[in-house]
């Protein structure tokens, strides 16, 4: 079974830092690109920041340049995003997914979608 499963969500005070992990079981995840994408109550699916099979970055959302960063594990088979100087604003549901290409936008993830891991930045 293809599955892919983040970890790492948690209630953390403004300015704080997390790591979340997206780990697959069932296939290895070296030739995928993986795209971060996070959902906020009542809000769309945001695309937020991607790696590629390589190792190259993109961040879709301004508003976390400079704070969010990807980075991957291989041979645990695990994507890092490590989030730094933690806004409100960030709070949201997590979710990774594979994808053949880097994309912002949910709808054209072609690939597994993880579960989900809830960020709760507040005081």
């Amino acid at each position: 079974q293809l599955q892919l499963v983040e970890s790492g969500g948690d209630l953390v005070q403004p300015g704080g830092s997390l790591r979340l992990s997206c780990t697959a079981s069932g296939f290895t995840l070296d030739y995928y690109y993986i795209a971060w994408f996070r959902q906020a109550p009542g809000k769309e699916r945001e695309g937020v920041i991607c790696i590629s099979s390589s190792g190259d970055i993109t961040t879709y959302a301004d508003s976390v340049q400079g704070r969010f960063t990807l980075s991957r594990d291989n041979a645990k088979n695990t994507v890092y995003l490590q989030m730094n100087s933690l806004k409100p604003e960030d709070t949201a549901i997590y979710y990774c997914a594979t994808n053949p290409w880097c994309t912002d936008s949910y709808k054209k993830i072609l690939g597994t979608w993880g579960q989900g891991t809830q960020v709760t930045v507040s005081s």
